[in-house]
């Protein structure tokens, strides 16, 4: 691990002490959102609340699938103004930034978590070649007369 990644991953545990309501792996996870975040919009900018909201939405089913709503629930992450509340105690730590337009607002009522991240939604939208049965495979003869091997049937 890099210094630097080091460093950041200790500031997200002081941060992640001091507030008490989410664990440093939501902030980690956060941080990952944001980069995905960046990399759909093109390029290395400022993100908006909802560009971020859908940073989080597709790393979370990218990385935990079906379990994802489990996940975030277990960081307690229920709705997406827990996630504003995460951008906003990392901007008054120095570890985000803001602009004067950013608020909570901009978190209010993005998606439905429950929704978003539905087992059975998300089993429906998985490709229908992942679900197809692998291809059989053929019982192998024996190997025949190798050493120590035979070709009878042991009784």
């Amino acid at each position: 691990m890099s210094e630097g990644a080091k460093s950041l991953l200790d500031a997200l545990r002081a941060v992640a002490r001091r507030d008490g309501r989410y664990p440093v792996d939501a902030y980690r996870f956060l941080f990952q959102a944001l980069d995905l975040a960046q990399r759909l919009a093109g390029e290395q900018r400022h993100v908006s609340g909802p560009e971020l909201l859908e940073g989080v939405r597709r790393l979370a089913i990218e990385q935990f699938g079906s379990l994802a709503l489990m996940v975030l629930r277990h960081w307690n992450l229920h709705r997406c103004e827990d996630i504003g509340t995460m951008v906003f105690v990392l901007t008054d730590a120095g570890l985000m930034s803001k602009t004067e337009e950013d608020s909570m607002e901009d978190f209010r009522g993005g998606y439905s978590f429950r929704e978003a991240f539905c087992p059975d939604r998300l089993a429906r939208e998985v490709d229908a070649r992942a679900l197809a049965p692998a291809p059989r495979l053929r019982p192998t003869r024996a190997l025949g007369n190798r050493e120590g091997a035979t070709s009878q049937p042991s009784s």
